[in-house]
């Protein structure tokens, strides 16, 4: 895998099951204002069991900075030029590292179960496809329950558990779960779920 992403312009319009038009791209240096109303504006509980706290702005401009450095690609999708949902394709490093990616996604309570997730699911699972990446991780905590699920369903396999391995937003310690799926693994899965989803079968 090269050192840093494949440089490719995402700007694609979705359609939800509720006939709802987003817009999924890739997020941008002046998305700093939109991206803290959008995670400032989340349920205390869905923030809780976030990595950082992104309810500071700093925070927020430094995730946006960091995709300077080629190895973080964040897409997001946009509803009324409002920021609904929030994902991003992180390569693992370099070394034994370097056919393996993180996926992270955030979506907002009213668009969730509209096939948004899943959506902007696939396009970062196609964004690691052009970057050559085999395996594709996820790291949660163990009360993420729903968002567990969903990704067992796309394939993903339980790696190991850690207990008490982190804190959450409020400062109570976490069991945390290590997620693995090949990616050619997780594109059988997909075309077996598509029937079920919103997905366009021009893949």
């Amino acid at each position: 895998m090269q050192e840093t992403m494949t440089p490719s312009i995402m700007n694609k319009q979705v359609t939800l099951k509720d006939d709802k038009v987003v817009l999924i791209r890739d997020m941008k240096a002046a998305d700093v204002d939109r991206s803290y109303d959008f995670f400032a504006g989340l349920p205390a509980d869905d923030r809780k069991y976030l990595r950082r706290d992104v309810t500071r702005r700093d925070v927020v401009e430094r995730r946006i900075e960091i995709m300077k450095g080629g190895r973080v690609r964040r897409l997001v999708a946009l509803s009324d030029k409002e920021i609904v949902a929030d994902g991003s394709l992180d390569l693992e490093g370099h070394g034994w590292g370097d056919d393996v990616a993180e996926i992270r996604l955030i979506v907002a309570r009213p668009f969730q179960r509209l096939g948004l997730g899943r959506q902007l699911a696939r396009e970062l699972f196609l964004l690691a496809a052009q970057n050559r990446v085999e395996r594709i991780m996820v790291r949660m905590l163990a009360p993420q329950e729903a968002a567990l699920c969903i990704f067992r369903k796309l394939g993903f396999h339980d790696e190991f558990l850690i207990p008490q391995h982190v804190r959450d937003r409020e400062g109570n310690l976490q069991d945390m779960i290590v997620m693995r799926c090949n990616l050619e693994d997780l594109w059988h899965e997909m075309e077996n779920l598509v029937e079920f989803s919103d997905f366009p079968r021009n893949w």
